[in-house]
């Protein structure tokens, strides 16, 4: 499983699947959580302003990143 080290206190689904590489782009990041192809924790959202905190987990596309609080 791969680690997101980040500064704040939580950071955005959209934006988390882009700085992990699971995605390219915003827009890519945009159309994949809206058809349904994100997990957070196991639970499919489809709202990419979706904020995640550490120790949340996010699935994509048989990949699993798990957020990090660098503090």
């Amino acid at each position: 499983m791969q680690e997101l080290f980040i500064r704040d206190e939580y950071i955005k689904l959209g934006q988390a699947l882009k700085l992990a590489g699971l995605v390219s782009s915003g827009i890519e990041a945009k159309i994949v959580i809206q058809e349904g192809l994100v997990k957070k924790n196991d639970v499919t959202t489809y709202e990419r302003g979706k904020k995640c905190y550490n120790g949340d987990i996010i699935s994509f596309n048989d990949m699993k990143v798990v957020i990090k609080n660098d503090n």
